[in-house]
């Protein structure tokens, strides 16, 4: 049996299963294998791990939520998946939020002294909350918001 150079799993074959990593085996001494290939393989499983594809659902808001929902090894995890659709749905909320924000400037005449430091507080709270998700899923917590959770919670469990 030869054991990974990299990692150190058993290989059956020619690629690491845990790592990738190309395993040559010598003809005198099977037990021992090769270093790697100066050129890494790419890992034939998904390469990230759960936590890093659910904080990354929230890294470009809806498209790397779209993204996750979209690629294949990261679609069948339903954890994976009520963060692409709560990135989405949160994406979604932020950017209406905005236009909301922009018509009623508009319908005032411009930024008047209150609505402005107003606008700005709701951001900056939109963006810690942002942080707060990413940092949550990376941890692998689960952090439901209070409207779009649930229906993010419901499209993935389908």
């Amino acid at each position: 049996m030869a054991f990974c150079a990299n990692c150190g799993s058993q290989v059956d074959g020619r690629f690491c299963p845990k790592c990738g990593a190309a395993v040559n085996v010598t003809g005198g001494n099977v037990g021992a294998a090769a270093a790697p290939t100066a050129a890494p393989v790419a890992p034939t499983a998904a390469g990230l791990t759960e936590n890093v594809a659910c904080a990354l659902c929230y890294a470009v808001g809806f498209i790397t939520g779209i993204l996750f929902l979209v690629l294949a090894p990261y679609n069948q995890n339903r954890n994976i998946r009520f963060h692409a659709f709560q990135s989405i749905f949160y994406s979604v909320a932020a950017i209406a939020l905005g236009f909301v924000f922009g018509f009623i400037g508009i319908i005032t005449g411009g930024w008047t002294l209150f609505l402005l430091p107003v606008f700005w507080l709701i951001r900056l709270g939109m963006f810690v909350l942002w942080l707060v998700l990413i940092i949550k899923a990376y941890q692998n917590q689960k952090l439901v918001l209070p409207i779009i959770g649930p229906m993010a919670e419901q499209q993935a469990g389908q």
